[in-house]
């Protein structure tokens, strides 16, 4: 029997500064993070209720949080290039797929984003 398990992060409103802007540039009013961390199955389908049988999830949601407004970015892929550097910190992650996107791009509509994805090699060289 083979299993995959996924925990999703999805539309992540993070309080951010990202990019330089004209007088006349559209400024996003939004920074939407999307997170697929691809984990071992046995960290869900599990038999007891207990916290100790999952990933938590949440002490890594505070460090983007963190990360997100810690300083100003002049650009998109910085920050997620930290965030992927966070989530290569839990072993427990076997790879992910991460997406940032803001908004709006023009006349008031519109998003434009960024996305990566590492597989388990991708990730164990980063952990190296």
């Amino acid at each position: 029997m083979s299993t995959k398990a996924s925990i999703e992060l999805r539309d992540l409103k993070l309080q951010t500064q990202i990019g330089t802007y004209k007088t006349d540039d559209i400024i996003p009013h939004s920074h939407l993070l999307d997170l697929t961390l691809w984990i071992d199955s046995n960290l869900v389908f599990i038999s007891e209720d207990k916290m100790s049988n999952v990933f938590d999830y949440d002490p890594l949601v505070l460090e983007i949080t963190r990360l997100a407004s810690n300083c100003h970015y002049e650009t998109q892929e910085r920050l997620m290039s930290r965030i992927t550097e966070a989530c290569a910190s839990y072993p427990q992650i076997q790879s992910l797929e991460i997406g940032l996107r803001k908004s709006p791009v023009h006349n008031n509509s519109g998003s434009l984003g960024v996305r990566l994805s590492l597989d388990e090699e991708a990730l164990l060289q980063l952990r190296s």
